[in-house]
């Protein structure tokens, strides 16, 4: 998503520097300023809808891993707890986080920077939050594809015997 944030933003810029006539006496006529502040409120708008598409996406994966690990697999605790973890950080920020994140985002993105100045440090302390979230979800989830390839990797030192078991001597009455 800040790949998408960042290539968003970054259209829009090119966009307000473009050399189409058509569009350079658009932008003469309602100023380079507004212009601009106009486009950089789309490509914010954008973000923020991807962002929430994204995230109730990872909600849906998210429930689907948790169900899948708690039902389908014989893991242990610590891998349902990360994934737990994983599904709560990203429940934070759907309903916690990105809602506030969008209101003051809404509301400075027309705002001259003397009037935004506060609403725009709590932007930011807010965007830290969510940074912090997200690094978590990355440690969980990382942490979380270790454990379950590692345990792939071991093998139980009877498990041959136990696939093999219907041709010991002792089980002939199933054959029957």
């Amino acid at each position: 998503m800040a790949w998408v944030a960042t290539s968003n933003t970054t259209l829009a810029n090119r966009v307000a520097s473009v050399d189409d006539p058509a569009a350079f006496l658009r932008i003469r006529a309602l100023g380079s300023t507004e212009t601009t502040a106009l486009l950089h409120h789309q490509a914010a708008e954008l973000t923020r809808g991807q962002l929430e598409m994204w995230e109730i996406a990872q909600l849906v994966l998210g429930c689907f891993l948790f169900s899948f690990l708690l039902f389908g697999t014989a893991e242990g605790k610590v891998p349902l707890a990360l994934a737990l973890l994983l599904l709560i950080a990203v429940a934070v920020q759907r309903f916690a986080l990105t809602p506030q994140l969008e209101s003051l985002g809404r509301l400075t993105d027309f705002m001259n920077s003397s009037a935004a100045a506060g609403y725009r440090a709590r932007l930011v302390v807010m965007q830290g939050a969510y940074a912090g979230v997200e690094l978590a979800k990355w440690v969980s989830g990382i942490a979380l594809g270790i454990i379950l390839i590692a345990r792939r990797n071991v093998r139980s030192g009877d498990s041959w015997q136990q696939f093999n078991v219907i041709d010991k001597a002792n089980h002939r009455h199933v054959d029957r």
